[in-house]
């Protein structure tokens, strides 16, 4: 089963709280306190395996959960970390937050990808021991995993993607140019999977042919196969249109083509971009008549024509020589670019709720959306902290940490961020 969609929930783990203890010790009086920090959770990571070749296994399994930090201990011993959660996607899965729809990561090349961090893990009471704070008996919790619900869809890495009405000789191409072996048959809908095949051009030199099935009309709106996989064209650097040039079908080749151009377009608006090479098929069937108009019509629009029958290898020599030409004029294969998920974003669609623990003079401040603004925070960011200092002012947590009688010099802790509060 080809599954090129899916979407799932990813937790971090949550960081382990801290410890409250006091040292004890025989002949040490009064030996303070002592709790460890706890251990920061585990991380959500994604990689690549080259093994797999659909997202079929996220059709079962929907939730991930890395491990939690252990709390801390006594002796000032630190909780031990979550071991990170490895989730393995195909080569050219691309990673999405759905709240959103900003690209988290394309995972088109080797590189790992934390997807969700772990959360750190709490201070210990031995944290908070000061000169005027000698035996404090509170510790602070670990620090809540990120959690996101993600879209993965996986987007082909192909240098060339065959187009075409089905039945159209798109298999047989790519089978005598390629070592690929999909089911050929001469009925509609014969290839029900992207086929993917690399062609040889000699030593050092190749380039991955895609056969891109079921494109008809109205595939952009669901028909056929067609809308499960025109995604899988946005990345080829250059299209091979191929087209029934007998009209052995009753259709007529020119309003085929036209036909599938403009589903591409209503799909992506910028797929009219993409280069292509027109490939007149089944020659062998076609009058000369055909074959001349043909010809005119798509050289007059500045098309690259050739004609081939895919059968007996004739031609078919040269459409790959002009494609390898082609694609040595073009850019690499599109990767998308990571999108940053603003912080104001967060704060539109938050809740706005938010809780308030005061120990001695520190006031601990906690909120699920909060900590999605602080995590999109730079704190070394002048404006970045005008912003998160705005965001407290206008939810109203300011003005709760003075109900709660707060005064200058007091210490404020929002999860990892710890300041003196000044009116």
């Amino acid at each position: 089963m080809f599954v090129d969609i899916a979407k799932i929930k990813i937790k971090a783990g949550d960081g382990g709280n801290g410890a409250v203890a006091f040292h004890r010790e025989k002949y040490v009086a009064a030996g303070g306190p002592d709790g460890g920090d706890g251990g920061r959770g585990g991380n959500i990571v994604f990689k690549v395996n080259d093994n797999l070749a659909t997202l079929a296994d996220f059709r079962y399994k929907r939730n991930y959960k890395a491990p939690n930090g252990e709390p801390g201990q006594t002796g000032r011993r630190s909780g031990r970390r979550g071991e990170d959660l490895i989730i393995e996607v195909p080569r050219g899965t691309v990673i999405r937050e759905i709240q959103s729809g900003k690209v988290m990561a394309d995972m088109s090349d080797d590189y790992e990808f934390i997807a969700a961090k772990g959360g750190r893990g709490g201070w210990g009471n031995a944290h908070f021991a000061t000169p005027t704070r000698q035996a404090p008996r509170f510790s602070k919790p670990g620090v809540p995993g990120e959690e996101w619900e993600v879209s993965l869809e996986l987007k082909l890495l192909a240098d060339v993607g065959l187009l075409g009405f089905p039945n159209v000789g798109k298999s047989t191409l790519i089978s005598v140019v390629s070592q690929a072996k999909p089911i050929i048959a001469d009925y509609h809908f014969t290839t029900l999977t992207p086929v993917l095949g690399v062609v040889s051009m000699g030593e050092g030199n190749s380039f991955v042919m895609a056969d891109i099935p079921g494109l008809i009309e109205g595939a952009s709106d669901g028909i056929g196969l067609g809308h499960e996989f025109l995604r899988h064209v946005e990345r080829c650097r250059l299209l091979v249109h191929i087209i029934d040039a007998a009209g052995s079908e009753g259709r007529d080749p020119i309003e085929d083509f036209n036909t599938i151009n403009a589903e591409l377009v209503k799909f992506n608006p910028d797929m009219k971009d993409l280069p292509q090479i027109v490939v007149g098929n089944k020659i062998d069937l076609a009058t000369d008549e055909q074959l001349e108009k043909l010809e005119k019509y798509f050289t007059e629009r500045g098309y690259q024509y050739f004609t081939m029958c895919a059968p007996i290898v004739e031609g078919t020599q040269e459409v790959i020589n002009a494609v390898a030409a082609k694609l040595a004029t073009l850019p690499p294969i599109k990767k998308y670019e990571k999108e940053e998920i603003p912080a104001e974003f967060f704060e539109k669609n938050s809740s706005g709720k938010f809780t308030i623990t005061v120990e001695d003079d520190m006031y601990f401040v906690e909120g699920e959306w909060l900590l999605k603004i602080l995590q999109r925070t730079d704190l070394d960011d002048y404006e970045s902290l005008q912003y998160f200092q705005r965001v407290l002012q206008s939810s109203g947590i300011i003005d709760a940490l003075e109900e709660k009688g707060i005064q200058e010099g007091d210490t404020v802790v929002i999860y990892d961020l710890e300041f003196d509060f000044v009116p």
